[in-house]
């Protein structure tokens, strides 16, 4: 039985409270039965979780968009998983490519990240994913099969973990892999995880993201292995992410 589809948005650096209107057309589609069958979530930026929480309530999850691997200390400016847990939050992303990028992070640091995530009892969605360099030189499944390997702790099931393929070539451009690419990469990632967690990785979602919008999004929700999306900047307009969200297969 394929796991129950879900469509996760991920804001980013963008959103102020004027914005929680968006939000708030959300949890009213919500509420007319867009959540039926499928579990939606939003990653705010962390000046946003409390009051995102406030208005999805159960309508849709809040989660947060990065953890520092310590569950508390002389760490300022991070947030630890446990103060996302506080604030209602029920995910957390880690290992994004802007984050990997951005921020120099590791597989190691990345699995860490997500062993605090599940110490906490959020869902750590773990993201992989290539480069153009890495894709152009036919490096694609070298590159998923090292970042799985070092990203995901030891120890995972459905109920912990979602990992989210994000070709980092195809995040915010409006270039996207084909749908035969998905489902072979998509195939692929499954393999891994039957390889290392057995039965377990049945119930592991995985997600495709990179440029997921309205026009595409039925195609790529439609393919084997693929049990939901990552949305960056469609995100952001609850009439796009709605869309995506009707545009998912539901349990």
């Amino acid at each position: 039985m394929a796991p129950r589809p879900l469509i996760a948005g991920n804001w980013k650096m963008n959103g102020q409270l004027r914005d929680l209107a968006e939000l708030q057309a959300i949890a009213d589609a919500g509420r007319n039965g867009l959540n039926e069958g499928r579990d939606i979530l939003i990653c705010p930026p962390a000046t946003m979780l409390s009051a995102s929480f406030g208005i999805l309530g159960d309508v849709a999850a809040v989660g947060g968009q990065d953890c520092h691997p310590a569950d508390s200390g002389a760490h300022t400016g991070d947030i630890a998983a446990t103060m996302l847990k506080d604030v209602g939050a029920r995910y957390v992303i880690v290992g994004h490519s802007e984050r990997r990028a951005d921020h120099g992070e590791s597989d190691e640091l990345v699995r860490a990240k997500a062993e605090a995530a599940m110490r906490a009892g959020l869902i750590a969605v773990i993201c992989i994913g290539e480069t153009e360099a890495e894709r152009d030189a036919d490096a694609t499944t070298d590159v998923l099969d090292r970042q799985l390997a070092g990203s995901l702790p030891d120890d995972v099931d459905g109920d912990q973990v979602v990992v989210a393929y994000e070709p980092v070539w195809a995040i915010g451009t409006g270039k996207t892999p084909t749908a035969d690419d998905v489902r072979d990469i998509h195939a692929f990632i499954r393999r891994r995880l039957v390889d290392r967690f057995g039965d377990a990785a049945d119930g592991v979602r995985i997600l495709y993201g990179g440029s997921v919008k309205p026009a595409n999004a039925a195609e790529f929700l439609a393919i084997d292995n693929v049990d939901g999306a990552l949305v960056g900047g469609a995100s952001l307009k609850a009439s796009d992410f709605v869309a995506i969200c009707q545009a998912s297969p539901t349990a």
